[in-house]
């Protein structure tokens, strides 16, 4: 007896579409329809072949797509697993903790480094800088569910964060604690391939195209008070704008 699927489908052999494709993309929509959770194991290739009455070779070929897809994960010894995914609407200042909360994810933040640094000409510009400033500088991993989603590297005048190893999960809290807590922010995303140390850290293959964003956040005043340069994955992180027209 074939275990049923959480969802209602039935394969079409008479259409123009691959049978796997056709897999892949129900499969999808199920994952969008929220019928499977982040980090919840997919089924077996041959439950899903047992439940559709395909071959395994076709619900084989249908896996791999999502994975090319960044649907899915593959997890050595373990079998398929929902990736974790973020939408990030780039019309609202918040935090990357805020964000994971507000999506049911469990944050978290893998310290590379928590110091001071001498301002680098292009910091000292952004942030506004007198030259021989000093800044607090944060590199971190930041983590969904235990999943590396981005490298992360902050940069504030010492005066906003004199002791940078007091922050610990969100920035913005710490921030707002001490009355520095960004309410505008100018951020620019492009696209770059991932060299040998950045693929290192963000566990993808070399070259692989990930978001670079530059933030910088502005305190009440206008005074700027956090450059964030951020190098997310591609395969778990989305952004969402609404546009109208006039």
């Amino acid at each position: 007896m074939s275990t049923p699927l959480p969802f209602a489908f039935t394969l079409d052999s008479d259409a123009a579409s691959p049978l796997y494709l056709q897999l892949a993309r129900a499969l999808a929509q199920a994952i969008a329809d929220g019928h499977y959770k982040s980090d919840e194991a997919l089924p077996s290739e041959r439950v899903l072949a047992d439940a559709l009455s395909v071959s395994r070779v076709t619900a084989r070929k249908a896996i791999e797509r999502l994975v090319e897809q960044g649907l899915i994960v593959r997890k050595r010894g373990s079998g398929n697993y929902i990736a974790p995914r973020l939408e990030q609407p780039v019309t609202r200042l918040s935090s990357f903790s805020e964000e994971l909360h507000q999506r049911g994810f469990v944050p978290g933040s893998r310290w590379l480094h928590r110091g001071f640094a001498a301002a680098a000409p292009d910091e000292r510009l952004s942030l506004e800088l007198q030259p021989g400033e000093r800044v607090a500088r944060l590199e971190r991993l930041r983590l969904a569910d235990g999943t590396v989603m981005a490298y992360e590297v902050s940069v504030l005048p010492a005066t906003v964060l004199p002791d940078p190893m007091k922050v610990e999960a969100s920035l913005y809290t710490h921030l707002a604690q001490g009355g520095h807590s960004p309410v505008r922010a100018l951020q620019h995303i492009r696209a770059l391939n991932a060299d040998a140390r950045l693929a290192g850290l963000l566990e993808v293959p070399v070259s692989t195209a990930v978001m670079f964003i530059t933030r910088v956040g502005y305190v009440a005043s206008g005074k700027a008070v956090e450059l964030t340069h951020s190098y997310c994955r591609s395969d778990y992180y989305d952004f969402v704008a609404e546009m109208r027209r006039e």
